[in-house]
This record gives C-alpha cells, structure tokens and sequence, in this order.
C-alpha cells in the first residue's frame, strides 16, 4: 500500500507525517520503485504540511524544486541528505542530532539516540 493515495490520506488522518516517493514522466505519479499511481500536483499541496517528498528522478527534484513550500530530498543510499526544509534525511544506523530524521525498520523497537523523528513501516506495536 506504499504510496498508495488513499493510505497516505489514512496515515495523515490518523496523526502521522508520510514519506511519499514521487517521479515524474509527463506527469507526476507515486511509486517506491517506478511510477504507479498518477499524482496531481494538488495532492501533494493539500497535504504539503504532513509529506516528506522523496524525488526519484531528476524531472521531480527539478520541478518540485520550484515549491518552497513542499518539503522535498533527494538520496540513494548516501548517508546524509538534506531537505528542503532544512532536517537531515539520515540513513539506518547513522548518528542523528536534533534535526535527523532517521530511517529505521521498525519504529517501535527504536532505542537509540534522540533525533527529530523517525521513519519507518512500522509505527505502532
């Protein structure tokens, strides 16, 4: 259901922030690994104070680029990247300060140091 829309709207709605993988071909579509469901750039401005944008391509992070408002970043598989606006993606296992938001695989066995927040699939035990 990743990048599903209406599980994006369901998480926003039940109190979460929501990392979304975005591309763009001709359009801009949701998708972890390619572009799977078409996304129009209203979506992404209705909900801009809630997602995290993971652009996937450059087309994205070229036209996103253009929004101050949404929070967009680019990574591979680099241990720091920065966003938008200004809190440091950082990679599983790394150390975090005060602005990291750290990806782990499961939130609610994290333990470690303190960080701005926490990415994960699973959020709730």
């Amino acid at each position: 259901m990743e990048n599903d829309p209406d599980y994006i709207v369901a998480a926003i709605q039940s109190g979460y922030d929501v990392e979304v993988d975005v591309w763009a071909h001709k359009q801009i579509w949701l998708g972890h690994d390619g572009p799977q469901y078409p996304c129009p750039l209203k979506f992404l401005f209705e909900h801009k104070k809630k997602l995290w944008i993971h652009c996937k391509n450059l087309d994205a992070l070229h036209i996103l680029s253009d929004f101050k408002e949404l929070n967009i970043f680019w990574h591979q598989e680099d241990d720091y990247t920065l966003t938008s606006h200004g809190h440091i993606w950082t990679y599983p296992n790394k150390i975090t300060c005060a602005k990291s938001v750290l990806v782990v695989n499961n939130a609610t066995e994290y333990r470690g140091a303190e960080c701005f927040g926490l990415c994960s699939d699973y959020l709730e035990s």
